[in-house]
C-alpha cells in the first residue's frame, strides 16, 4: 500500500516537474522570441522530458539566448528599395536596426602577428584621452604581460583606460590577477563573471568581441585575443595564423559607441549613444555588424546567408571552426551548385577537438555540392568571408552555431572594392600550402558520434 502511494506520489511529482519545465521553456521561447538551432530546441525538450531535475536548473541558468525582443506584432523596418544593387548589405543592416554605414580611412590589414602587434602598440601608445580594450582573454604569458604593462603605463600617463574582459575567458587565458592594473588606474570590468554572476540565464552568453579603440577614432579589431599564440608564439611554438586590421575615422567612433554599450551592460551603468562627427562623404564606407543577445536579429548569420544567395562569382571564407547552421550551410551548397566558386580554408587540426569532429557533416555537404575545402597545416584562427568584389566581412565570429547564435560577436562589413580585394588576397595567401579536403562516407559509429556532438556540445 505504502509502495503504491509512494510510486503514485513520485510519478505525480515527476510529471509536475516535467510539465513545469516544458511550460517554462515554451513560455520563455515565445515571450522572448528565442529562435533556436532546431537540434538545440530538440535537445532542451528531450532533456526536460527525461531528466527534468537537471535540465530545468540548467535551462534557468543557461537557457536565455536573447536579451532584447521585438514586439510580436511589430513589422521590421524596411529601408528604401531605391539604390544600387550593391547597396543591399546596407539596406539589410537597416532592416535589422543596425547603425548606418560610416566612413573610414587608412585601413591596414595586418599580414601576420608581428604586424598586428606593432599596430596594437602604436594605437595604444598614441592614445591621449581614452583607450578602450575589449577582449575574450588575456594570456598569462609575455604578450599578456606586455599588454597589461602598456595599459597601466597609459593610465599612469593620465589616459582613461578601460578593460572589458569576458568572465570565462579570464580563466581560459590562464587566471590573471587584475589588482596591478586597477592600482595603476585602469578601470576593469568582467563581462558576466563565471562565479556569482548577477545576471540569471546569461552565464552561457560570452563576450567574444575584440576591439581596441584609441581616443574614439582609431580602431584595432579582428580575431586575435591578447595572448602569445595569436601573435608571435613563444618557447619555440609556431604562432597561430589570425586576421586583424586597424582603421581610423567615423567607423572607429561607431566601435567606441559599441564598446560603451558593452561596458554599460557589464557595469550596470547607463549609456547614451553619441552622434558621429566628421565628414565621411569622400571616404570609403564600412559597417559594424554586432551580433548576439543584445541584437533583436541574428545579424551576422542573416548577412552571410544573404551574401551567399547573392554571390555571382565566388565565396571565399576562412574560419577555425566550421559547424554552420542549416540555413548558412544550405546557402553555401546552393551557391556551389549554381556555379559559384566556393572556397573555405580551415585548419587541418584546430584547438577544439569537438569542432573538428562535428565539422565533417557540413564539409561533406559542401564538397558534395562542388565547393572546395582547404586544410591548412597550421592553426588558423582568422574569421573572414568575401563574396565577389562587393563585400568582405571580418571580425570575431566563427562559422559555428555558438558564434552565430550565442556569443556577443563583432564583425565589420567592408564595401570598398579595393579593400574587399585586400581581404580576398589575404585569404588566398592562406590557401597556399593547404591540401584539399576529401570527403569520405562515415561509418555508423562515426556518424553517431558526429550527431551526438552536434546535438549536445554546440547547441546549449
Amino acid at each position: 500500500m505504502w509502495h503504491e502511494f509512494l510510486t503514485r506520489y513520485w510519478l505525480s511529482w515527476h510529471g509536475l516537474i516535467v510539465v513545469t519545465g516544458l511550460l517554462v521553456y515554451v513560455g520563455a521561447s515565445r515571450t522572448l522570441h528565442q529562435r533556436r538551432y532546431p537540434s538545440a530546441a530538440i535537445g532542451w525538450v528531450m532533456a526536460l522530458l527525461l531528466i527534468p531535475y537537471v535540465a530545468l536548473p540548467l535551462y534557468l541558468l543557461f537557457g536565455t539566448r536573447k536579451l532584447v525582443r521585438r514586439p510580436a506584432l511589430a513589422r521590421p523596418h524596411r529601408a528604401n528599395d531605391e539604390g544600387k544593387d550593391g547597396d543591399w548589405p546596407q539596406r539589410l543592416a537597416a532592416s535589422m536596426e543596425l547603425p548606418p554605414a560610416a566612413g573610414y580611412r587608412t585601413l591596414r590589414v595586418h599580414q601576420d602577428g608581428t604586424e598586428a602587434l606593432q599596430a596594437l602598440r602604436e594605437i595604444a601608445s598614441a592614445a591621449t584621452r581614452t583607450l578602450d580594450v575589449c577582449t575574450f582573454l588575456i594570456g598569462r604569458d609575455p604578450l599578456g604581460d606586455e599588454v597589461c604593462e602598456l595599459l597601466a603605463a597609459r593610465a599612469r600617463a593620465g589616459v582613461r583606460v578601460r578593460l572589458l574582459l569576458d568572465g570565462v575567458g579570464r580563466y581560459l587565458g590562464g587566471y590573471r590577477g587584475l589588482r596591478k592594473l586597477r592600482n595603476a588606474g585602469v578601470k576593469v570590468a568582467i563581462f558576466v563573471p563565471l562565479i556569482h554572476s548577477p545576471r540569471r540565464g546569461r552565464t552561457n552568453l560570452r563576450n567574444h568581441r575584440k576591439m581596441v579603440i584609441a581616443d574614439g577614432g582609431w580602431l584595432w579589431a579582428g580575431g586575435r585575443n591578447l595572448a602569445a599564440e595569436y601573435f608571435e608564439g613563444m618557447r619555440g611554438a609556431r604562432p597561430w595564423h589570425d586576421l586583424t586590421f586597424d582603421l581610423q575615422g567615423p567607423l572607429a567612433a561607431e566601435a567606441q559607441d559599441r564598446f560603451a554599450r558593452d561596458w554599460g551592460f557589464a557595469t550596470r551603468t547607463e549609456h547614451r549613444r553619441t552622434a558621429l562627427t566628421g565628414d565621411a562623404s569622400m571616404l570609403p564606407i564600412g559597417q559594424l555588424i554586432p551580433s548576439g543577445p543584445d541584437q533583436v536579429y541574428d545579424t551576422v548569420e542573416s548577412l552571410l546567408v544573404t551574401a551567399c544567395f547573392r554571390a555571382h562569382r565566388r565565396i571565399l571564407a576562412v574560419t577555425p571552426y566550421f559547424v554552420p547552421d542549416e540555413a548558412l550551410l544550405m546557402a553555401l551548397t546552393l551557391a556551389a551548385r549554381r556555379g559559384v566558386d566556393v572556397d573555405i580554408v580551415i585548419p587541418r587540426r584546430s584547438n577544439h577537438l569537438m569542432a573538428d569532429l562535428a565539422r565533417h557533416r557540413a564539409l561533406r555537404d559542401v564538397a558534395g555540392a562542388g565547393g572546395r575545402v582547404w586544410l591548412a597545416p597550421q592553426m588558423n584562427h582568422a574569421k573572414c568571408v568575401v563574396t565577389d568584389d562587393t563585400l568582405a566581412v571580418a571580425g570575431s565570429a566563427n562559422l559555428d552555431a555558438r558564434s552565430l547564435f550565442l556569443n556577443y560577436e563583432l564583425m565589420v562589413a567592408f564595401y570598398e572594392q579595393a579593400d574587399v580585394r585586400r581581404f580576398a588576397q589575404w585569404i588566398e595567401r592562406e590557401r597556399e600550402g593547404t591540401t584539399p579536403y576529401v570527403a569520405r562516407r562515415p561509418g555508423l559509429l562515426r556518424d553517431l558520434s558526429e550527431g551526438l556532438v552536434l546535438w549536445l556540445a554546440f547547441q546549449l
